[in-house]
C-alpha cells in the first residue's frame, strides 16, 4: 500500500509560504492602523494632562544630572561678550570730547603790503583777514569726581576754556588748569560733582605683547575703541620725531588717528596706562602714548600750581660714534681723540652749566658719581633731580678728569 502522506501538505497548524504572504500584509495595515490610534490617544491625555509628564521628568531629572562628567561643572559659562566689551562699559562713561578754538594771527606776506605790487595788482591780490579762528576735537578722561580732566597740551593750545561733552550727551565749559609743552600734559577741570572716573594702572611693569585698548573721538567720530598690543616701551622721544619732549612714550599698534590725542590707552583690566599722543605720518600700525605714571606726576604739579618746573642743565649732547667723530674733525670744530664717550658739542650761554664752567669738547663721565652711557641716560638723571639742587658732574678735558658742580636751574618756557 502506497503511503500518499509523504506528498500531502502538513496539518499541524503551521501555514505555508504563500498563505503566510496572505495573511501578513492585513495584519501589518491592522498593527500600524493600532499604533497610530496609541499615539493619537497618548498626545491626546498628555495635552490634556501635562502635570502627569511634568511629574514623570522631574522624577528622572536627578538621575540625568548625575550622568554629567563631574570636570565639565568647573567650566566658564560663555557668554556673548568680551573682555573690551568690559573695559568699554566700565571705562567709557569716563572718556570726553573736547572742543577747542582759538584766534590767530594770520601772516600776510610782505609783498602783498607793498605799494608798488598793489598799484598793480590790486585788484588780484586776495583779502586775507588780520586773524583766523581755528578749531579742533581731541579727547580726554576723568580722573576725579569732582572733575579733573587729563589730556595733551597740544589740544588746549592757547585756550583758557574748552567745551566738554560726556558720553551721556552732556556738556560743560571746561577751564584750563595748566599746560606743559614738555610732555604734552594738560588738565582742565569742571564744575560738576559724581563724575564716572578712571582707574591709572600701572605703566612700569607692562610688558610687550599684552593687550591694549584705545578710546577716544578720531576725526570727529565719538566713542570710537581700537583694540592691539604692546608694541613696545621706552620709546626715546627723539626716536619718534618730537626731541624736545621729556618721554619715553608707549608704542602700541591699536589705531590711533587725529582726535584719539588725549584719550586713554588702556590695559584688559581697564585700567589707564597712557595717554595717546602722537602717530606717525604715513605709518600704520604705529602709535604712541604717555605712560601714565608720567603723567600722573606732572598732573598733580598742573593742579597745584597750573605749571610745572623741568631740570635744565643748558647743554647740547651727543654720543660719540666713529661717524660722528670724523664728521666733528673734518669741520675742524673739535678734535676729539677718544672712540666712546657722551660729548659735549654746545653750552648755553647764561646756563646752568655755562656759569659751572662746562665747555663744548667737554666729555661726561658720570652725574652725580653715576656713570652714563647715552644722552638718553644723562637726560633721565637729570630730570630726577630738584631744581635748585647742585649736582656734581665728571668730565674729561684735554685728557684730565675734572669735577664740576651744576646748580640746577628751570627750563626756560621757549
Amino acid at each position: 500500500m502506497k503511503n500518499h502522506s509523504l506528498n500531502q501538505p502538513y496539518s499541524s497548524g503551521k501555514m505555508t509560504d504563500s498563505q503566510g504572504s496572505i495573511l501578513q500584509k492585513p495584519l501589518t495595515y491592522i498593527s500600524l492602523i493600532l499604533l497610530g490610534m496609541g499615539v493619537g490617544i497618548g498626545g491626546t491625555i498628555a495635552f490634556s494632562y501635562p502635570h502627569l509628564f511634568v511629574q514623570q521628568t522631574e522624577n528622572l531629572a536627578p538621575s540625568t544630572t548625575a550622568e554629567i562628567p563631574q570636570e565639565w561643572s568647573s567650566l566658564p559659562t560663555i557668554t556673548s561678550e568680551n573682555f573690551v566689551t568690559d573695559v568699554v562699559k566700565k571705562v567709557g562713561p569716563a572718556v570726553v570730547r573736547i572742543d577747542a578754538t582759538r584766534t590767530v594771527k594770520t601772516e600776510v606776506p610782505p609783498i602783498f603790503n607793498d605799494p608798488f605790487f598793489r598799484r598793480f595788482f590790486g585788484s588780484q591780490i586776495p583779502n586775507i583777514p588780520d586773524e583766523e579762528t581755528q578749531r579742533g576735537t581731541g579727547s580726554g578722561f576723568i580722573v576725579s569726581q569732582d572733575g579733573k580732566i587729563l589730556t595733551n597740551a597740544h589740544v588746549v593750545a592757547g585756550n583758557r576754556e574748552v567745551t566738554v561733552t560726556l558720553k551721556d550727551g552732556r556738556t560743560f565749559t571746561g577751564k584750563v588748569l595748566g599746560t606743559d609743552s614738555v610732555t604734552d600734559l594738560a588738565v582742565i577741570d569742571l564744575e560738576a560733582d559724581n563724575l564716572p572716573t578712571v582707574k591709572a594702572g600701572n605703566s612700569d611693569k607692562l610688558n610687550v605683547g599684552e593687550w591694549a585698548i584705545a578710546i577716544g573721538n578720531p576725526l570727529g567720530l565719538d566713542n570710537t575703541v581700537t583694540t592691539g598690543i604692546i608694541s613696545a616701551t621706552g620709546r626715546l622721544s627723539s626716536q619718534i620725531g618730537v626731541g624736545d619732549k621729556r618721554v619715553d612714550f608707549i608704542q602700541t599698534d591699536a589705531a590711533i588717528n587725529p582726535g584719539n590725542s588725549g584719550g586713554p590707552l588702556l590695559n584688559a583690566r581697564g585700567e589707564v596706562i597712557g595717554i595717546n599722543t602722537a602717530i606717525f605720518r604715513n605709518a600704520q600700525g604705529i602709535g604712541f602714548a604717555i605712560p601714565i605714571n608720567k603723567a600722573q606726576s606732572i598732573a598733580e604739579q598742573l593742579i597745584a600750581k597750573g605749571t610745572v618746573e623741568h631740570p635744565y642743565l643748558g647743554i647740547q649732547m651727543v654720543e660719540i660714534t666713529p661717524e660722528i667723530k670724523q664728521k666733528l674733525q673734518e669741520t675742524g670744530e673739535l678734535n676729539i681723540k677718544v672712540a666712546s664717550g657722551i660729548l659735549i658739542v654746545k653750552v648755553v650761554p647764561n646756563s646752568p652749566a655755562a656759569a659751572a664752567g662746562l665747555k663744548a669738547g667737554d666729555i661726561i663721565q658720570s652725574i652725580n658719581q653715576q656713570p652714563q652711557k647715552t644722552p638718553s641716560d644723562i637726560q633721565k638723571a637729570v630730570e630726577q633731580i630738584q631744581v635748585g639742587s647742585t649736582l656734581p658732574m665728571e668730565v674729561e678735558r684735554n685728557g684730565k678728569l675734572l669735577t664740576l658742580n651744576v646748580k640746577v636751574g628751570v627750563l626756560p618756557n621757549s
